[in-house]
């Protein structure tokens, strides 16, 4: 089946793409990347040395992926959200080699013009809304917002915002798929 690469995109050799991957527009994927089968990269998208993606990633336009994040399968990253990979970064300082690792769980949607700042896991599942600045970890389900991202609750693997009763059980209206509330800090999908 093959992928495919816009004539104006450039990726560098020692690449592994995955089948039905598309690259568009004026995109650069860097020496070492490793891109699962039908991912999408929209117009614009910078992938550093050695980053990962899972299969189905949907990048959208202008987004920066560095060296040190790896996407599990499903991944949605919004248009022109960015990732770190330095802490406290300098010009006149090289710091190669000191990048933070940040990962993205399967399914996790990270919302336009969101920043992650390296070092800091989002969830599988989690949900990072448009324009949040992530300063910590995120855990699976969760929904965050704001600069810096705070969590406001709790969001289905279908993308619906979760409304736990005194029960601590939370339907998706669009599955009908259960969630159950642990401790108040902890969601599951529950098995029926």
């Amino acid at each position: 089946m093959g992928y495919f690469v816009h004539p104006s995109a450039i990726v560098d050799d020692n690449c592994t793409i995955g089948d039905g991957t598309k690259i568009w527009h004026f995109s650069h994927v860097m020496s070492g990347c490793t891109i699962g089968n039908n991912c999408n990269l929209g117009q614009n998208v910078v992938v550093s040395p050695d980053v990962i993606l899972g299969n189905n990633v949907k990048v959208q336009n202008n987004v920066s992926i560095y060296t040190g994040v790896t996407c599990a399968d499903d991944v949605f990253l919004g248009p022109s959200c960015v990732f770190t990979n330095v802490t406290n970064p300098r010009s006149a300082v090289n710091r190669r080699g000191q990048y933070a690792k940040t990962h993205v769980g399967r399914g996790a949607s990270i919302g336009a013009n969101a920043t992650i700042v390296c070092g800091h896991d989002i969830g599988d599942f989690a949900f990072i809304g448009a324009g949040a600045v992530v300063t910590k970890n995120v855990p699976a389900y969760a929904l965050l917002v704001g600069n810096p991202a705070k969590q406001i609750g709790w969001m289905s693997e279908y993308g619906h915002r979760l409304h736990f009763g005194a029960d601590k059980v939370a339907t998706c209206p669009e599955s009908n798929e259960q969630y159950e509330l642990i401790d108040n800090q902890t969601v599951i999908k529950k098995n029926i």
